[in-house]
């Protein structure tokens, strides 16, 4: 089997410092949310999926259920709101962006975006459930929390811009 790599430091001391009550699910590697799912015995809606935008200029992190995909032009409407901002253009960035501006793996993307200086927006649909699975940034450690705990860490904006997939 292979070994596992450990837990980010920076964002263990970040909950620590934070006094969130979470937990650490170390699992197998996985590189999508559904494969977490599979591998931690979660349901779909359970998982949060982390994805890097970029909405014009600006970079954010979008949180949404694993059974949903990505409605850009809700977004640009949901972030143009918050920001006071008309947002023009939402896309998802290369993977180059996340080496680059991040200094993190392709893939690696954490649930965290405070970590990275990024403003976060979740999808409402996320509330329904009490506690989510969080990305760490570790293809083999999740963050299991309350959704609300991770609200207000993250100060997520809230909104609707996903779809359920078919």
């Amino acid at each position: 089997m292979k070994k596992l790599l450990k837990f980010p430091s920076k964002l263990a001391k970040y909950l620590e410092k934070a006094k969130i009550k979470h937990n650490v699910l170390a699992h197998k590697t996985v590189y999508t949310a559904y494969d977490a799912a599979a591998t931690m015995g979660k349901k779909l809606n359970e998982i949060a999926k982390s994805l890097l935008v970029l909405a014009d200029k600006d970079y954010y992190l979008a949180i949404l259920p694993a059974d949903h995909n990505l409605d850009f032009k809700k977004l640009a409407r949901l972030i143009g709101g918050a920001t006071g901002k008309k947002v023009k253009a939402v896309k998802i960035p290369g993977e180059e962006v996340m080496k680059g501006l991040l200094k993190i793996k392709a893939g690696a993307m954490s649930a965290f975006g405070s970590l990275h200086k990024l403003p976060v927006v979740m999808e409402n649909k996320l509330t329904k459930v009490k506690k989510a699975v969080f990305s760490s940034g570790s293809f083999n450690h999740s963050v299991e929390m309350a959704v609300k705990d991770f609200i207000k860490l993250e100060k997520a904006i809230l909104g609707s811009f996903g779809n359920k997939k078919k």
